[in-house]
């Protein structure tokens, strides 16, 4: 059995994650790689899902080698699947801008190479745009603990432009020797194993996915298992969408019919029938339960709750958005703790918006219903119309936070703030007819004006409120009365003033 394993051991193609800041030019690099172009697509100019793609490039020997790329997401909000990205891979290029020079996300990308000791080639890119500074960027790298050849370190470096192709071949071709030097080896006569690296709901295929095989082979009728999550292969896609057979080795795949959505960054194996299929999926231990097309979720007290619906077209953009959505807080005002409002997901998927979606939000006030890069039903729209609930599309993130950080201070709870203007002592409380008093009396701070809100107080407790409805100085009529001035006027209150008593002048606000 070990001579036979031994024999079926094959040099698999290397699988690349191409990692750092954003718009330092991950995507920009493969589409020269490719002579396609993703960035057109892609919303924004920004990658905002894991993408995987085959390409050839020719080592020394003249002989076309084939290299896996995984294109991972630069914005902040999709750290987890940069991470997961990077798991799957054996070698990472970490991209740096010779313009920009190192970056947050370049230093965070750093970590997670470091941490899972992934094989790096560092690529400095830019390098034909006229404020490049090569020195500088390999100078800021050392001072960040990325030490490159012939910078007291051993991470091969190599300068590029991805825009016109400077240096790309010298970086495949190093891409290729790493590879060599790791030997990256695989057994094609064994049932295939990976990862789970993208997952969504198509409106006619299900729910489907990206694999990317690290070791055998998968074919047609036989069985895959992600998890909890499980599908045939009678359709199997390579990367470009057309229909195959069978793939090998550090393939990207794409599978539909699942039955459930798998978890991004979950391991598959296969078999080659459904009991022995089923036998290991009761067998594994889920720690997680699988994310699902909805869930609703308690929500805390204490707070008011902003009800969110969230439909995105993938699980890993799901996972994002919402880790995006947890940082917006309700705005401090004067210094005071008011995050009174939070915003809850209580409806969660992936897939385009339906009806059921709707009516499970429809009994929720103030519910914001959000579709990322997603669409919805007819029904849908013809149901939010009737009840009155907005559907909100978005496909780039800063916009949808935007969006969502000014319903937040629109549906947010005002706190009410009571602010004492002027405060008088009553020296003479006069005749009074039914709900109205006449008194005199003098300003011992602030102002009195007329048609002011008043509290009245009695040995430093309040006893009831009132209105100036008349206000005179010297017996002349006036609209202000300010502070050591005497007056007399006529309030409006349901409470007895007595001589003693203090009235404090106030006004409402809301903040």
């Amino acid at each position: 059995m070990t001579t036979q394993k031994k024999e079926n051991q094959i040099l698999r193609p290397p699988v690349v994650v191409i990692m750092g800041h954003i718009d330092h030019g991950k995507s920009t690099l493969l589409d020269y790689i490719r002579k396609t172009n993703i960035t057109d697509n892609e919303a924004g100019g920004i990658t905002q899902n894991i993408s995987a793609y085959e390409v050839l490039h020719k080592d020394d020997k003249g002989v076309n080698k084939e290299i896996t790329f995984l294109d991972t997401p630069g914005h902040e909000a999709f750290s987890k699947m940069r991470e997961r990205g990077a798991l799957v891979a054996d070698i990472a290029i970490l991209i740096v801008s010779a313009s920009d020079g190192v970056q947050p996300q370049t230093i965070e990308a750093w970590k997670t190479i470091n941490e899972i000791k992934l094989p790096c080639i560092v690529a400095i890119n830019k390098i034909d745009k006229p404020e490049a500074n090569i020195e500088k960027t390999k100078k800021e790298l050392a001072e960040n603990e990325i030490y490159l050849e012939n910078y007291g370190g051993k991470i091969p470096c190599v300068e590029i432009s991805a825009k016109d192709g400077t240096g790309v071949d010298s970086l495949l071709s190093l891409i290729l020797i790493l590879a060599e030097m790791e030997n990256f080896t695989a057994n094609t006569e064994e049932d295939a194993s990976g990862f789970v690296i993208e997952a969504d709901l198509d409106s006619k295929r299900g729910i489907q996915a990206t694999l990317i095989i690290k070791n055998g082979s998968i074919k047609k009728s036989m069985i895959v298992v992600a998890e909890n999550s499980m599908t045939s292969t009678r359709i199997i896609q390579n990367y470009k969408g057309e229909m195959i057979d069978i793939a090998g080795p550090s393939s990207p795949i794409r599978l539909c019919g699942f039955d459930k959505i798998p978890k991004v960054g979950a391991s598959f194996k296969t078999f080659k029938n459904k009991k022995d299929a089923l036998k290991y999926a009761q067998n594994l231990n889920h720690p997680e339960a699988p994310t699902p097309l909805l869930v609703k979720e308690g929500v805390p007290a204490g707070k008011k709750i902003i009800p969110i619906l969230l439909k995105t077209d993938v699980s890993g953009t799901l996972e994002a958005i919402e880790k995006e959505i947890v940082k917006i807080k309700s705005k401090n005002v004067d210094g005071v703790d008011s995050e009174t409002a939070e915003f809850k997901i209580i409806v969660k998927g992936v897939g385009p918006i339906s009806e059921s979606d709707i009516k499970n939000i429809s009994n929720s006030e103030n519910a914001i219903v959000i579709g990322f890069n997603v669409k919805a039903d007819k029904s849908a729209l013809e149901i939010a119309g009737k009840r009155g609930i907005t559907i909100s599309f978005f496909d780039v993130i800063y916009k949808m936070t935007e969006y969502l950080e000014e319903q937040m201070e629109q549906k947010r709870p005002r706190i009410e703030t009571i602010e004492t203007t002027g405060r008088a002592k009553i020296i003479r409380a006069f005749s009074r007819t039914k709900e109205r008093q006449i008194i005199g009396g003098k300003v011992i701070e602030g102002r009195l004006v007329l048609n002011g809100t008043i509290k009245i107080m009695r040995r430093e407790f309040e006893i009831g409120r009132g209105k100036i409805v008349n206000l005179e100085k010297g017996k002349m009529k006036t609209s202000e009365v300010l502070e050591g001035s005497e007056f007399g006027m006529m309030i409006e209150s349901k409470t007895e003033i007595a001589s003693g008593d203090i009235i404090e002048l106030f006004s409402i606000a809301q903040k």
